[in-house]
């Protein structure tokens, strides 16, 4: 009897801190998107590209950029990362420029490799976590900022959506 008292507690502490856990996310994951979604200037940061180039995210001002946080092993990523090429392509001579930046721990070669099989042709960063603090610490992934062409966030998502809403951002962030 005892044991079974044990077994029921244990599992009951496990699921109220599942629980506790869950709340703690979905709230800071709702705080940080409050946080930027004031039309806030894009944090600028300076990041290497994947043939070594310095980037500032600075140096796309005057485009509307859908900037991605992703990871080799984010299941989500490998959804939403042939839909962003595709919308790229399509929305390029508007002015729209996709930027992936790769936040896991994955070797530069391993990086490109993943964005090549997946068809991916835009500008891919390697991620730091400083990068991530300045856009409201990136706890979950994919998370999606969409900047217009004046360098302020017009929308942030974190998760995968569906394709005609990722559009519909970077129509947003496209402006008029």
């Amino acid at each position: 009897m005892k044991r079974v008292s044990i077994v029921v507690l244990v599992f009951a502490v496990a699921v109220a801190s599942l629980l506790i856990a869950r709340f703690r996310s979905s709230h800071g994951a709702s705080a940080a998107a409050a946080a930027m979604s004031n039309k806030q200037m894009a944090p600028d940061s300076e990041l290497q590209s994947l043939d070594g180039k310095t980037v500032h995210l600075s140096d796309f001002r005057g485009k509307a950029v859908l900037l991605n946080f992703w990871a080799t092993w984010c299941q989500p990523c490998k959804i939403e990362m042939p839909w962003f090429e595709q919308l790229q392509k399509q929305y390029a001579p508007e002015g729209l420029q996709v930027i992936g930046v790769a936040m896991d721990d994955a070797g530069k070669e391993d990086i490109a490799n993943f964005a090549k099989h997946l068809g991916v042709d835009y500008p891919i960063l390697l991620g730091k976590e400083s990068v991530g603090d300045a856009y409201d610490g990136v706890q979950f992934l994919p998370a999606t900022f969409y900047v217009g062409r004046d360098g302020k966030v017009i929308d942030k998502v974190f998760g995968l959506r569906g394709h005609d809403e990722i559009e519909g951002h970077i129509k947003k962030a496209l402006g008029p």
